[in-house]
C-alpha cells in the first residue's frame, strides 16, 4: 500500500490529466475534419487540386449552417508527397486534433500508408482518387468515392482494342502502387481479348530519361504505348518518344490529369489519351454548377482531382446527416450504406468492397486541352 500522502500527492495529477483529455467531438463546438494531401512535392499538382474541391464542399455546407447543428472544420496536413509523411501526419491528426473522420490521399501508396492507422483507430477514411484495390482491403473503415484499377484498366484496354491496336507496349512506374496495378489489369485484359503486350519497360518515379526503355519499346513496333504513372513523368515520356520518331499514340489513366502533363509535354502529348473521373465539357446541370463556382472561387479549371475532393467531403457529410451522431461506428455504417448519391462525378453507390460504381470517361490531348471522347459504364 502506498503512503497516504503519495495518494494525496497522485490525486491531483490525475485530475490534471482527465482534465487535459481532449473532448469528445460530439461534445465540441465544431466537427473536425482531417485531409492529408501532397500540397507541395513531387506530384502537388494533384494535391492541391484535391485540396480546392474539398475546401469549396466544407465552405458551402457551412454556409448553409453546417451538419448537424455545428460547423465543420477542415484540418489540412501536407504529406509533401514523400513516403513515411502520410503515416506521420494522420497519427497526429488522430491523436492532436481528434478528428472525427479522414478524407485523402489521391496516390494510393500514401492512402496505403494512412489505411492501417485509421482501421486501428476507428477513424473512417474516405479516399478521392486512389483507385489500386489495395486500398479499401485494408479494412472496413476505408472507403474511395473513385472507381478502381481493375475496371479503369479494362477501360483503356477496351478503348486500345477497339481503335485497332492489338500490339501494346506497357511502361511501368515501379515506386508507384497505382502504376503497377494498372498496368497489371491493363495487360491482362488486353491478353485475354486477343491482344499482345510486345514490350515491358519499367522506370522509377523521378527519372527523367527513359530513352533506353523507349528505344526497347521502339523495335518491338507497337500499335501504342501505356504509360501508366504520373502526370510527372508521362509529359517527359511522350517527349522523348517523338524524339526518337515513335509515332504511335500515348495511353494513361487518370494519374496524368493534370495541367503539367501538357506544359511539359506540348506538341509530343497531343493525340494521346487518358482515362479520368469526368469531363468539364459533360453538359450535365451538376457538373456545369461545379464548374461555375470552382471558377468563380478560384479563378481556375477545375481537374478531376478537384471534382473527386469535393465529392469525398460531400458524401461524408451527407454520411454524418444520416447517422445523425458523429460516432465512429454509426458513421462508418453511414458511408457504407451510400447509395445513388449524385456527385460531381457521377452518380456513387459504395459496393461491398466500399468501392465506388461508377463510370468512367476517355479523354484526348487536342490543342493543349483534355477533350471528351467517350464515356464507359461499369
Amino acid at each position: 500500500m502506498k503512503p497516504r500522502h503519495l495518494l494525496f500527492l497522485a490525486l491531483p495529477l490525475f485530475v490534471f490529466a482527465a482534465c487535459k483529455k481532449a473532448p469528445q467531438a460530439g461534445g465540441s463546438v465544431d466537427i473536425p475534419v482531417g485531409e492529408f494531401a501532397s500540397l507541395t512535392g513531387a506530384t502537388a499538382s494533384f494535391g492541391q487540386s484535391s485540396h480546392k474541391g474539398t475546401q469549396m464542399a466544407i465552405d458551402e455546407l457551412n454556409e448553409a449552417g453546417g451538419v448537424l447543428g455545428k460547423k465543420l472544420r477542415l484540418i489540412t496536413e501536407d504529406d509533401q508527397s514523400r513516403p513515411g509523411e502520410a503515416a506521420t501526419v494522420v497519427r497526429k491528426m488522430i491523436s492532436r486534433d481528434r478528428i472525427i473522420a479522414l478524407l485523402g490521399e489521391v496516390a494510393s501508396s500514401r492512402s496505403l500508408e494512412a489505411a492501417p492507422i485509421c482501421q486501428q483507430a476507428g477513424i473512417p477514411m474516405i479516399s478521392p482518387a486512389s483507385t489500386n484495390p489495395k486500398v479499401t482491403e485494408v479494412g472496413d473503415q476505408i472507403f474511395r468515392v473513385c472507381f478502381i484499377d481493375p475496371f479503369q484498366g479494362t477501360v483503356l484496354s477496351k478503348f486500345a482494342l477497339s481503335k485497332g491496336w492489338k500490339k501494346v507496349a506497357i511502361l511501368t512506374d515501379v515506386k508507384q502502387d497505382y502504376s503497377v496495378g494498372l498496368s497489371q489489369f491493363f495487360k491482362s485484359h488486353i491478353v485475354e481479348n486477343g491482344g499482345e503486350v510486345v514490350s515491358e519497360q519499367s522506370y522509377s518515379s523521378g527519372d527523367k530519361d527513359f530513352k533506353a526503355q523507349l528505344t526497347a519499346i521502339k523495335g518491338t513496333q507497337p500499335d501504342a504505348i501505356l504509360a501508366s504513372g504520373y502526370y510527372t513523368e508521362a509529359g517527359l515520356i511522350a517527349l522523348q518518344a517523338r524524339e526518337l520518331q515513335i509515332t504511335v499514340p500515348l495511353l494513361g489513366g487518370d494519374g496524368w490529369d493534370s495541367p503539367s502533363l501538357v506544359e511539359v509535354g506540348g506538341k509530343a502529348i497531343e493525340g494521346s489519351f487518358f482515362s479520368n473521373h469526368f469531363s468539364v465539357e459533360d453538359p450535365s446541370p451538376l457538373i456545369q454548377e461545379f464548374l461555375k463556382k470552382y471558377r468563380a472561387k478560384y479563378n481556375a479549371e477545375p481537374d478531376a482531382m478537384a471534382a473527386l475532393g469535393y465529392d469525398s467531403a460531400m458524401i461524408l457529410a451527407n454520411a454524418l446527416k444520416r447517422a445523425g451522431t458523429t460516432e465512429g461506428a454509426k458513421l462508418k455504417e453511414a458511408i457504407a450504406q451510400t447509395n445513388g448519391f449524385m456527385a460531381v462525378t457521377g452518380k456513387i453507390t459504395l459496393n461491398a468492397a466500399r468501392n465506388a460504381d461508377k463510370s468512367a470517361v476517355m479523354l484526348v490531348v487536342k490543342d493543349g486541352q483534355f477533350r471528351y471522347v467517350e464515356t464507359v459504364a461499369p
